[in-house]
């Protein structure tokens, strides 16, 4: 299941979980955003239980987006105990983007 997060749930669905989250920050208009779409979804299926993988749309969660410097949108942030432990922007690839969970749940 991919997670939608807002400025209203992204504390308690991100900041405070108690599992790794990935977050999408993305927009409905922005092209590379869209070509992302079915990756996040490959990587919901394959990694869901080890990461939580949502999307956080920058026009509606602007404060939020602003927060972590969203300068450029897609932007991919993996976050562990509230903290930022990695980040990427642009269109990934999904061996990219596991690689860097699975980092992340090694250390």
């Amino acid at each position: 299941m991919t997670y939608v997060f807002t400025a209203q749930n992204f504390e308690k669905e991100v900041l405070k979980s108690k599992r790794l989250v990935l977050v999408d920050f993305w927009a409905p208009w922005c092209g590379p955003c869209k070509m992302m779409g079915p990756v996040i979804d490959e990587l919901v299926e394959e990694m869901g239980d080890k990461v939580k993988i949502g999307k956080l749309n920058v026009d509606e969660g602007a404060a939020v987006a602003s927060q972590f410097g969203i300068m450029s949108i897609p932007t991919m942030i993996l976050f562990h105990d509230g903290a930022a432990v990695g980040q990427v922007s642009g269109v990934q690839t999904k061996a990219n983007l596991a690689g860097m969970i699975k980092k992340a749940v090694k250390a």
